[in-house]
Order: structure tokens, then C-alpha cells, then sequence
């Protein structure tokens, strides 16, 4: 996401390069630039006008100092008006009560039930709370089911009544049970319709006001672009939501629902859900998008998904290892493991300022690892934890098991001993450039 976009407003800010100040003439150019970006990005014309109007407003009543650079300055405004058209600080859910209630509504295929599971998952891992899923969707035939695998899966209990069609009873049933047995969150998955009609919006008022959650979420199709911000207007208008949730982020999308979205609807986006898998569900950071947006990366964000699969245990060990150079293949296929679990691999290396431009026409996503992992895995555990065991026999055995050939064998296996050569020095210090203290 947000590619063509960050590359159209780069260009624009070139346009003052080499400029000695910010004038009417120069920034009325780069401007114009940025707002045909906006507009290519699905944002609409309303707001590109409004964005561009604040950020020429404040660009001309900036003193330049000597010391930056109007590019600089014109980088750092449109970062700062960025962030604030997203709503410039992260809006945290409200989990409080007992139990508390988080009503999730949207329509179909957006992603809702998925949304809901995710959602169940990062409540429970990360704030410890005991969690339960409740099916109120009895308008999709499949829906309860397949919230029960979702629920499966994270190891979450989904309450449901499958010869119940009032979905406020099946709540009202849900929560009680829930408080009964000790439950803190119940996340209530709601129906919803091919497009905003009065029933749909009857049902899930009605369930509004009975269950009086203590947060109400409405999960749009990131993809669907400004009809995206146009279904959440009308949902605000009538169930008065705390906030959106952004889905299939890592479809082909543009941006212009998150970008548009809180200036139409008034309402904070809270999360953003890329992929199937259940982790993959962020806090919406404005101020770190607007970072990715410009090129910046976003470091933040990639430290905290390395924390969290990493935990401080295996860190020691590995660390140990390391510095006894007894970092085997084993250890290798194990950190691939952790890496893939943080996300994509591209999304990540765009979090490095400076990658996601340098990967933009490179394929490369998960399935990367694949010829790694079966070679590694088609190796004797002795073979992994001794590679120089492996002579030209071995290899071919290997290059055969795998499915590769014996030159990506000999090739995993050279840049296998570059890297653990590497890290050792690293670790003890007797790297190239580095001084002991």
C-alpha cells in the first residue's frame, strides 16, 4: 500500500531542490504535484484541496532557517499535515467493564469475522484478558462456522445458537454466560449485507442498544477506496461508532480510505488487518504511516514485531552460541521460522528507511524461504549440526531431496558460513571497524 503514492509526492518535493526559499511560485508547483498524487490515490477532491491548502498555508509562514533546506522543510510539513489528516495520535480500544462489550459491524466481505477472531487473539495475547467470541451473524449461512474455526484455532470459545435467528438474544446470552464464568471481553460479530440497507441497519441498532457495548468497531474493505469512506459515513451516522478497522491492506490498494477517513467520518481508525494469517493485526499508528508514506520506514513498528516473537530466552542462547560459533543450520531455519511469523517479508524491509523503494519492482514475499527451508530440512540432523560433514555425495543426496540443484546447495551452504563468520565477529567484537571498549 501507499507505493504509487509515496513515489508521486517524492517527485513533487524535488521540485524545490535546489531552492534558496519557499515561494508562492515554487510551492504553488509542488503542491499541484502532491494534489494529483492524493487524488490518483482515491482521496477525494475535498480533501486534496484542504490538504494542500493547509500545508501552502503553513509552508509560507515558515521562517527557513539557513540551516534546512526548503525541501527539508516542505518534507516535514507535509509529514506533520499527513499524520493529522489520519488523526495524528493512535486511539486505543476500550476493554473495560465487566464484561466488556466490542460490537463488530461492516459489511460482507470486508473481512469482519476474520477481523473478529484477530481481534480475539490480540486481546488475549497481548493484554492477558480471558476473551470470548459470540456468532450473532445468523444472516450468512457460514458464518457461525466459520467463526468457530477461526475460534479453534486461536484457542478462543465462540458462543453460538444455531436454531436462534434473534441475534440480540444470542448477545444478551453470550454476555451472561460470559460474566458467569469469568470472561473480561466479549467480541460480538455482527451480521452484515452486500450494501447498506434499512433492515441491516435496523438489526445492528437494535443489537447496539441492547448489548450497550463498551466499544463499537466497523471494519471496511481498505480496497474498496472512497466507497469504503461513504459505507463508514453512513454507519457513523446511524450507529455513532468509536472507530474503523481497515482491512486487506496488503490487497491492491491505494490508501485513499485511510488517508480519507477520519476527515469524513470523524472517527479514528484503530486498526489495520492485512492477510489471513491471525497475528496480522496492527494498531494504526497515523504519525508511522505518514512515515512509510514519505520513505521513512517505520523502525518502530519492526522492533516491536521483533519483540514479539522473540523472547528473551532464546535470545541469551542464541547470543551464546553465536559467540562460541556453534550456530548450526538448525538455528538458521529457526530464525527464518520467527521472521515469517512477524509478516510479509516485503512489508517488513519497507519498514527500513529507504528499502521500500528499493524493493518496489522485487518479488519477494514468504514463499522465498521455501528452496532454503527444504534444503535445510532434507539434511541428517548431523549434517545440520556440522555442515562441514557435507561432501560431494551429500550434496547431491540433498539437491535431490530438496528439489534444488547442487549449486543452491553449495550456495546456501558458503553464504550459510559468511554469515555465522560474521555474527561471530559481531558478537565478540572483532569485526572490521569496531573498537572494544
Amino acid at each position: 500500500m501507499f507505493e504509487n503514492l509515496s513515489e508521486r509526492i517524492e517527485r513533487s518535493f524535488k521540485i524545490l531542490k535546489g531552492e534558496g526559499k519557499i515561494t508562492e511560485i515554487n510551492i504553488a508547483e509542488a503542491l499541484k504535484d502532491i494534489r494529483r498524487a492524493l487524488l490518483d490515490a482515491d482521496v477525494s477532491y475535498k480533501i486534496a484541496k484542504q490538504f494542500c491548502d493547509e500545508v501552502k498555508q503553513k509552508a509560507l509562514g515558515q521562517n527557513v532557517l539557513t540551516a534546512v533546506k526548503p525541501q527539508q522543510m516542505i518534507v516535514k510539513i507535509v509529514h506533520d499535515e499527513l499524520a493529522a489528516l489520519m488523526g495524528s495520535e493512535h486511539s486505543e480500544i476500550n476493554v473495560k467493564g465487566n464484561p466488556a462489550v466490542v460490537l463488530v459491524a461492516g459489511l460482507n466481505g470486508s473481512g469482519k469475522t476474520t477481523f473478529s477472531g484477530k481481534l480475539a487473539l490480540n486481546i488475549r495475547s497481548k493484554r492477558g484478558m480471558k476473551v470470548m467470541l459470540a456468532a450473532c451473524d445468523t444472516f450468512r449461512p457460514a458464518a457461525i462456522d466459520q467463526l468457530k474455526v477461526l475460534g479453534e484455532q486461536i484457542g478462543v470459545p465462540v458462543y453460538s445458537e444455531t436454531d436462534v435467528k434473534d441475534p440480540v438474544k444470542i448477545a444478551g446470552n453470550a454476555i451472561a454466560k460470559a460474566k458467569a464464568e469469568g470472561y473480561s471481553v466479549v467480541i460480538v460479530d455482527t451480521a452484515g449485507r452486500l450494501a447498506v440497507d434499512q433492515e441491516l441497519m435496523d438489526e445492528i441498532s437494535a443489537l447496539k442498544e441492547a448489548v450497550k457495548p463498551t466499544e463499537t468497531l466497523f471494519v471496511v474493505d481498505a480496497m474498496t477506496g472512497q466507497d469504503a469512506v461513504e459505507t463508514a459515513k453512513a454507519f457513523n451516522d446511524r450507529l455513532d461508532f468509536d472507530g474503523v478497522v481497515l482491512t486487506k491492506m496488503d490487497g491492491d490498494t491505494r490508501g485513499g480510505a485511510a488517508l480519507s477517513i477520519k476527515a469524513v467520518v470523524g472517527k479514528p481508525i484503530k486498526f489495520v488487518s492485512s492477510g489471513e494469517k491471525m497475528e496480522a493485526l496492527d494498531i494504526f499508528y497515523p504519525a508511522r504511516i505518514a512515515d512509510r508514506i514519505l520513505g521513512m520506514g517505520d523502525v518502530v513498528s519492526l522492533v516491536e514485531k521483533a519483540q514479539e516473537q522473540f523472547d528473551e530466552k532464546q535470545a541469551r542462547e542464541l547470543k551464546k552460541k553465536l559467540a562460541k560459533n556453534q550456530f548450526t543450520l538448525m538455528d538458521f531455519y529457526n530464525q527464518i521460522q520467527q521472521i515469517k511469523k512477524m509478516g510479509n517479508i516485503k512489508d517488513l524491509a519497507s519498514m527500513i528507511p529507504g528499502m521500500g523503494k528499493a524493493l518496489k519492482d522485487v518479488d519477494m514475499d514468504n514463499d522465498s524461504f521455501k528452496g532454503i527451508e527444504a534444503i535445510i530440512l532434507s539434511m541428517t540432523p548431523g549434517e545440520r549440526e556440522h555442515p562441514e560433514i557435507i561432501n560431494g555425495s551429500r550434496r547431491k543426496r540433498i539437491a535431490d531431496g530438496s528439489g534444488t540443484t547442487i549449486q543452491e546447495v553449495n550456495r546456501l551452504l558458503k553464504q550459510f558460513e559468511g554469515t555465522r563468520s560474521m555474527m561471530k565477529s559481531v558478537m565478540t567484537g572483532n569485526f572490521p571497524g569496531m573498537r572494544r571498549r
